[in-house]
């Protein structure tokens, strides 16, 4: 399957999309949308197409349409300028290519890299699941261009990753089993296991979105092989340390938390709250991990709410 082919992947409201040339590897980015920079980071195993239903609803006025459907009305007018990542994170498109640094401090990297190479200032950067940790990291090493955080259900200290997913770091390490497990998973109802997507998400997941997610390591050998060095270098020192650090960010945010989470318990929340001296708590009803699939309405009123909210103070 060639590029252009895997290209199809990628839901429509995500907007343009264009590959980067950075310092710690190539990174295709998505944007959609003017106004003040929202910058969207993923989870292992997803990619840029998990906020897609969040950027149609930021990126366009309320009511204005989209492929035919309209904006729901209890969405606030938006007009942001919305920025998805696809990260390194084994369903990415595009290798970040032998040289990269994927560790989590080097991904971390990688996103800051963005940032530069991207110009963008005053950003709300958000993330889910181990995109959640990854902004963590962000905002205590590369802070400079961000203006408010905001994480919903992810990663922190010791859970990192999730007790359940921790196998998944061996076995990529016997030959054959990144695509083994890979391949098993090509069955759509396989997806809905709790330990596939059926934890995550609390409803089925869109064909295209979810082929996405699961095709492409086994359409590209290059995106296998970073799975491969990404699963194992995985560790929670780097989620302590970030969250030892977290402290000192003082500009706004916001933790929207998924109220069912399965692998993501709700005292990590409420801690992260307690720990960012400028947050704010707000749980996500009826939603598991994945809440951009499972409720972006809730979630994108939250957002565009928090940005309206904090940007004259970030602004001072």
């Amino acid at each position: 399957m060639s590029t252009k082919e895997r290209s199809t992947w990628r839901a429509p409201a995500l907007g343009e999309h264009r590959t980067l040339d950075l310092p710690g590897g190539r990174l295709r980015v998505h944007e959609a949308g003017e106004g003040e920079a929202i910058v969207f980071v993923h989870g292992l195993l997803v990619n840029a197409n998990l906020w897609r239903k969040v950027v149609q609803r930021l990126s366009r006025d309320q009511g204005e349409e989209h492929s035919g459907n309209a904006v729901p009305a209890s969405t606030a007018p938006c007009g942001f300028r919305c920025i998805a990542l696809d990260l390194p994170l084994g369903s990415h498109i595009v290798p970040a290519g032998a040289g990269a640094d994927l560790t989590p401090p080097g991904l971390a990297a990688l996103i800051a890299q963005a940032l530069d190479a991207l110009d963008v200032e005053d950003v709300t950067l958000v993330g889910n699941d181990t995109g959640g940790a990854l902004c963590q990291m962000v905002v205590t090493t590369r802070p400079e261009r961000i203006g408010r955080l905001v994480l919903t259900s992810c990663d922190y200290r010791d859970n990192f990753p999730p007790r359940a997913f921790r196998p998944l770091k061996g076995l990529v390490r016997v030959p054959g089993a990144t695509q083994a497990i890979l391949t098993s998973l090509r069955p759509r109802l396989l997806r809905r296991s709790p330990l596939a997507f059926g934890w995550l998400a609390k409803r089925p997941i869109d064909t295209l979105a979810e082929d996405s997610y699961v095709l492409a390591g086994l359409a590209e050998r290059g995106v296998r092989e970073e799975l491969r060095r990404i699963l194992p270098a995985i560790h929670p020192r780097h989620t302590r340390e970030a969250a030892d650090r977290l402290h000192a960010f003082d500009r706004p945010a916001l933790i929207a938390w998924s109220k069912e989470d399965r692998f993501f318990p709700t005292r990590h929340a409420e801690e992260l709250a307690a720990t960012l001296p400028d947050a704010r708590l707000e749980w996500i009803e009826d939603s598991y991990t994945f809440s951009p699939e499972d409720q972006p309405d809730r979630l994108a009123d939250l957002i565009a709410g928090f940005v309206r909210e904090a940007a004259p103070r970030a602004a001072a």
